[in-house]
């Protein structure tokens, strides 16, 4: 199979390597043997190369930049993300050709951000870090965090391992997901029409799901009004989860209690975003599931996983489906 890995200068990711995918293809055994792999970082090595590519492996935003028409072997993407929505909707994808994401490898990262922000809520650590910006000292309490309860928006890759590292904090954890099905991590499962109904009980709102049209905006002023003054809003997901101007607004007015973000609308915000100067904020340039140790690592692990899910006639684990978009 000719695999090409590809991505341009800009791409603000980890970069995949020769090295990281030959160590991976060795471990792979068989199935990871007798491959052409080539890289490319510009328009001109893509389309050297793109007659012969069978297999593209790139972040979402490297395939939009693409002509997929250019490469009529193509079989298989293998994004090196778990969200795909740079690519909604799904129309400059060729027909028969699966695209497959990286979920999953992100939850380890993702569960052990996720638990120190809680912490941090817990602890007032964003309303400290806003008084020591106005030079004010102002002592604030605060007990432990077992028995406080996490509403997790998404209980995928992301929402999974943030509601695991939860629980071994004694937080009571309700998981919101399409369907209302058990998941081993959280103490119960509801639907997003049942979102309204938890709010007023949640000390920490954490937004893992995906990007698509039924979620974008899903948290904005009138569901930022149901959680409690106590209550912390964390953002792992994509910014556009969230109504930011309705974030500030509840933000600067204290009805909530503060907010960490590791995502945003705009990515890199801005200098003249109000967001910067939002109190009781603290803010984190979308690094919150990057591990530079295994990163690359588990996503070519699943890759080659995927490969041999299809080798054996099996459907690869992580296949997006492109009606949901995810």
């Amino acid at each position: 199979m000719h695999i090409h890995i590809h991505e341009f200068p800009d791409n603000p990711f980890l970069q995949l390597t020769g090295a990281e995918f030959a160590a991976a293809a060795a471990k792979a055994g068989p199935i990871g043997a007798g491959h052409l792999v080539t890289f490319g970082t510009s328009i001109a090595e893509y389309e050297q190369a793109a007659p012969a590519i069978e297999a593209l492996i790139a972040t979402p935003g490297t395939v939009r930049r693409l002509d997929l028409a250019r490469a009529p072997r193509l079989r298989l993407i293998q994004s090196t993300a778990a969200g795909v929505d740079a690519l909604a909707p799904f129309d400059m994808i060729p027909d028969g050709v699966m695209l497959l994401n990286n979920r999953g490898v992100h939850a380890d990262r993702a569960g052990e951000f996720a638990i120190m922000a809680m912490l941090m809520l817990a602890a007032h650590m964003p309303e400290f870090a806003t008084d020591q910006r106005a030079h004010r000292w102002n002592r604030r309490s605060s007990g432990i965090i077992a028995g406080l309860r996490a509403t997790i928006v998404g209980v995928g890759g992301l929402g999974g391992g943030a509601a695991r590292r939860a629980r071994q904090f004694d937080i009571r954890v309700t998981g919101i997901r399409n369907a209302a099905a058990a998941h081993p991590d959280c103490d119960r499962t509801l639907t997003v029409a049942d979102l309204d109904k938890v709010l007023p009980e949640t000390d920490f709102l954490l937004l893992a799901c995906p990007l698509t049209e039924a979620t974008r905006n899903l948290i904005d002023a009138r569901r930022l009004a149901l959680l409690p003054a106590r209550a912390g809003v964390i953002n792992i997901g994509r910014g556009e989860l969230l109504v930011q101007a309705a974030l500030i607004a509840a933000l600067r007015n204290g009805t909530i209690a503060g907010a960490v973000l590791d995502v945003f609308t705009e990515e890199p915000v801005p200098a003249e975003d109000p967001i910067w100067d939002a109190p009781n904020l603290i803010m984190t340039p979308h690094i919150s599931s990057d591990d530079p140790e295994r990163y690359n690592e588990a996503t070519l692990a699943m890759f080659f996983e995927n490969l041999r899910a299809l080798a054996e006639g099996r459907t690869p684990r992580t296949l997006v489906d492109l009606a949901k978009g995810y």
